[in-house]
């Protein structure tokens, strides 16, 4: 006899639902938002396994290539596509959702995703990092110029990248009061240029 399993993930529980080819309720269970603990379930409660279904969030791409390295058949499916599905039950808590997952898993009615590999993810994930440190750097140097003005230095465009301006160097040698209220900007600013170079 086949098993079908459907997970409604959350931060830290999974509701795990387990139907057989009629679709009658075998097991229902809470286990940990974890690929180890949910696989050791899993090995210990479904013999003759034949899928397991879990929606796109933000752990799915966790436990979802998690399942994979332990040999478990895992399926996962659009987020829209089982929403759809699901607003036709009666009840929607977790309980019922991990079970109408697991009637799509037994039935095939779902739209499988593409999960990327771990590495695709790593590689965006420093992107973001890289684009977020440049557009902070650039805000500051846009305060820092602001700042600036008030006391009659302008800086002008840069046209080297990496060379400070003539404005900048001529704000080095300024009296006061502009050396006390620069390294607050102007230091942060040079380590966020270091990061991402």
């Amino acid at each position: 006899m086949s098993i079908f399993a459907g997970l409604d993930v959350s931060d830290k529980t999974i509701h795990v639902c387990v139907v057989d080819d009629d679709g009658a309720i075998l097991k229902r269970d809470v286990v940990a938002s974890d690929p180890d603990a949910l696989a050791k379930w899993l090995v210990k409660h479904c013999d003759g396994l034949a899928r397991v279904v879990l929606e796109t969030g933000p752990l799915s791409t966790l436990l979802y290539h998690g399942m994979v390295e332990r040999g478990v058949p895992i399926v996962c499916i659009c987020a829209r596509h089982a929403k759809g599905v699901l607003a036709t039950r009666v009840n929607k808590s977790d309980v019922h959702v991990a079970e109408g997952l697991a009637q799509l898993a037994r039935t095939g009615w779902f739209k499988r995703v593409n999960m990327k590999a771990s590495a695709t993810h790593i590689d965006r994930a420093a992107l973001r990092i890289r684009a977020q440190l440049i557009t902070a750097r650039v805000a500051m140097g846009n305060q820092l110029r602001r700042l600036l003005k008030f006391f009659g230095l302008r800086l002008g465009a840069a046209h080297t990248p990496g060379k400070p301006h003539d404005g900048a160097r001529q704000a080095a040698v300024e009296p006061e009061p502009w050396p006390a209220t620069s390294p607050p900007l102007r230091k942060p600013s040079q380590s966020l240029r270091k990061a991402w170079e």
